[in-house]
């Protein structure tokens, strides 16, 4: 009689998402800037979010993080709804985002700006500790490499230094859920390489982030999966090789080349 053979190992149970989105919609009188978009990221993964200008890519992360209210569909983090909750209370459940254009508390110094930020840090209560959020901010600096620029105003920093800062300021908040909206916009070629090696770094340490990105470039590199928008809804979900060979993506975003904005 043969022996019985070892049973296969089960395979790794993949890791519960962090951040779910199910069915998002935003209304504006008739227009539906965003319509039914769904998707889930789960910690140390990057989904990257393309598509054309006015897809409703920015408007999706405003119904996220609370700078505007979803007309429907549910929100969780970590588990827990939060549609309808406040900016401040997201930001304390562990989500924080950049913005297209760089913003910064210009009057203060880079690591003013810092500390400011990791004073709502995740799981914040209480009496604010001024030193704990000052060696929070100088941490969060050090990790974008902007250490030596923290009595500098930010005022006078240049674009790539204000995107740095601004990432800076989110990590201080202690996230486990970042949403970047086009980090590599007005960058260099050689700044550009710099962000995705702080991206990388960043998604190695166990952050989920969302991308919202034109450079397929950097997209392509960091992306685990993509989502593609398109009037509102969702065109395309994949990985981004299958993306790039996506008829209906090529048509619409990536045109007849098929490697979209540099």
């Amino acid at each position: 009689m043969a022996a019985l053979s070892e049973p296969a190992p089960a395979a790794p149970a993949a890791p519960a998402a962090v951040l779910e989105a199910r069915g998002i919609t935003k209304l504006y009188g008739g227009l539906r800037a965003v319509d039914g978009v769904s998707f889930a990221v789960a910690p140390g993964e990057v989904l990257g979010i393309a598509g054309p200008n006015g897809a409703g890519k920015t408007t999706l992360f405003d119904t996220i993080t609370g700078h505007t209210f979803a007309s429907g569909g549910d929100i969780l983090l970590a588990g827990e709804p939060i549609r309808g909750t406040k900016i401040h209370h997201r930001c304390r459940l562990g989500l924080a985002r950049t913005f297209q254009h760089p913003v910064a508390a210009d009057t203060l110094t880079v690591l003013e700006n810092a500390y400011l930020a990791a004073s709502f840090r995740r799981g914040r209560t209480g009496r604010r500790s001024r030193s704990d959020d000052v060696a929070a901010g100088q941490a969060a600096l050090a990790r974008v490499g902007l250490e030596d620029r923290a009595t500098v105003p930010a005022a006078l920093l240049p674009v790539y230094d204000r995107k740095r800062l601004m990432i800076a300021t989110a990590l201080a908040t202690d996230p486990l859920v970042l949403l970047l909206d086009e980090p590599f916009g007005g960058l260099s070629l050689g700044e550009i390489d710099a962000t995705m090696a702080l991206i990388g770094q960043i998604r190695d340490a166990g952050v989920a982030i969302v991308c919202i990105e034109h450079v397929m470039r950097a997209l392509v590199a960091l992306a685990d999966r993509v989502l593609v928008m398109h009037h509102g809804a969702e065109l395309f979900a994949g990985t981004p090789a299958e993306m790039l060979k996506d008829r209906r993506v090529i048509d619409v975003y990536l045109g007849a080349g098929g490697s979209g904005a540099a």
